[in-house]
């Protein structure tokens, strides 16, 4: 028991709609619109001291919950149904607590919420725990944030023993009695982060492809442009995963373009990830692909930092020796990261790390970094093309921590308009500068936000 813990007092969504700027493509999918969600928690600590906090989520259902034989309308109103419910669960939890703790005492209702919803619509196909995560991130954010204000220290300073009345033991086993997640986290933010730019399916390489039916809107319309706008250093690079030559040449000419783009602003430095979005059948594909690479262009090769969930998110499926892949680049495990057992089984089939997501919660997202600091384990920060304070956070979780190389962060490309209010508070998230995003902004107490200066109608 501790004076900081929390009484949930409300938990209020609120949504809108954002249209992308350009088309999204990854995987089999093309996004060109989607809902976005934010959500207010209004807590009360021990000492009677009340204070509201913020977070938000694109409601992605076409990476959450990506389904043939359920309809996009459908998934969104199972989606709609679970953040309105877990929302509900967590305003009735009733008893003080930190925001780790309540995470993991209502994870079970979580999944039987998903359950609920499949039973209750009639879905063809189960809602899956990943999309539920999704659903329950944004107000498990909120109360990240609402802790820190109404304890008035930054989030992460409340990640030891003086704020939580459970170690890690709780969660990680008796390795980790008397440990904490502020063992394993930064002191304070970095400075800058490294930014990764997102190479759509769609997206145009050279300037010279640009034409009338781009938006003409002052944003760069090619990756050439992007990286000399941005000084961009990090590229995740979105692969077909069923079409090997068209992946080889993606790969060799997304690198000859970075070459000649950075060559002109005084850049020799890039690094990719290489993403399939769980598309390859099999791990040979990765295999035969990374060879032929190696083969054709070893400066492409050298190139590539780590690879992406090759194969589906469904571990069990068919229980995959990733060691193969593993032993040429690191395989980082993404859509199939849902439990601390995915994990486990993750590290038994022989994948690298893992990549974490603030929309599967920043609650899990800091026992998986004690664990993959504890035992060594590579993870990267990943987005959900986060726009808005969704971003914020997620840069701020990378600046706390120690991921393999910067943060994904490209909703710049895909959403811009979304995030202006943030980007009159916080311009170096949302405008990278030498292939980087500055905290600089990050202030304050709870996750940094500053939303009592940001010009966006819910916050005031």
């Amino acid at each position: 028991m501790r004076a900081s813990d929390v009484r949930i007092l409300e938990v209020e969504p609120y949504y809108s709609h954002e249209e992308a700027r350009t088309p999204l493509k990854f995987g089999a999918v093309v996004v060109e619109r989607t809902p976005y969600v934010h959500v207010r928690a209004k807590v009360e600590n021990r000492r009677g001291q009340v204070a509201q906090g913020w977070g938000a989520i694109l409601v992605m259902d076409f990476w959450a919950f990506p389904s043939k034989v359920v309809a996009h309308e459908v998934r969104l109103q199972a989606m709609y149904t679970v953040i309105e419910r877990y929302g509900r669960l967590l305003a009735d939890y009733g008893r003080y607590a930190h925001p780790i703790e309540i995470f993991f005492d209502t994870e079970p209702e979580l999944k039987r919420l998903g359950e609920e919803v499949t039973r209750e619509l009639a879905l063809a196909e189960a809602f899956p725990f990943l999309a539920s995560l999704v659903c329950a991130s944004a107000a498990d954010a909120a109360l990240h944030d609402a802790f820190g204000k109404v304890n008035g220290i930054s989030s992460y300073e409340g990640y030891n023993a003086d704020y939580m009345t459970y170690d890690l033991s709780r969660y990680l086993g008796p390795r980790y009695v008397g440990r904490y997640p502020g063992d394993y986290i930064r002191r304070s933010y970095l400075p800058e982060v490294p930014a990764f730019h997102l190479v759509g399916g769609l997206d145009k390489l050279w300037e010279a492809e640009v034409d009338d039916s781009d938006p003409q809107d002052g944003l760069p319309n090619s990756l050439e442009a992007w990286i000399e706008r941005d000084g961009l250093t990090c590229l995740k690079v979105k692969l077909r995963g069923n079409d090997l030559q068209w992946d080889l040449e993606r790969l060799i000419e997304v690198h000859r373009v970075a070459q000649e783009a950075q060559r002109r602003i005084g850049l020799h430095e890039v690094h990719f990830s290489a993403d399939t979005n769980e598309q390859c059948e099999t791990p040979e594909y990765v295999v035969e692909l990374m060879n032929r690479l190696r083969e054709r262009s070893p400066e492409t090769f050298a190139a590539v930092l780590y690879i992406e969930q090759p194969t589906e998110r469904d571990l069990t499926l068919h229980r995959y020796d990733m060691r193969p892949v593993s032993a040429i680049k690191p395989t980082i495990l993404d859509e199939s990261l849902t439990t601390l057992e995915d994990l486990e089984l993750a590290m038994e089939l022989g994948w690298s790390g893992i990549a974490l997501k603030t929309c599967k919660c920043q609650s899990a997202d800091l026992i998986y970094v004690a664990k993959c600091e504890g035992e060594k384990i590579p993870y990267t920060i990943q987005d959900l093309t986060n726009p808005g304070i969704a971003l914020i956070q997620s840069v701020g979780l990378a600046a706390r921590t120690h991921p393999l190389m910067g943060v994904e962060a490209n909703s710049c490309q895909f959403f811009p308009s979304t995030s202006k209010p943030e980007a009159t508070v916080h311009e170096g998230i949302f405008r990278r500068i030498n292939g980087r995003l500055s905290t600089a902004s990050i202030q304050g107490a709870g996750l940094g936000y500053q939303v009592e200066r940001i010009p966006r109608g819910i916050f005031r």
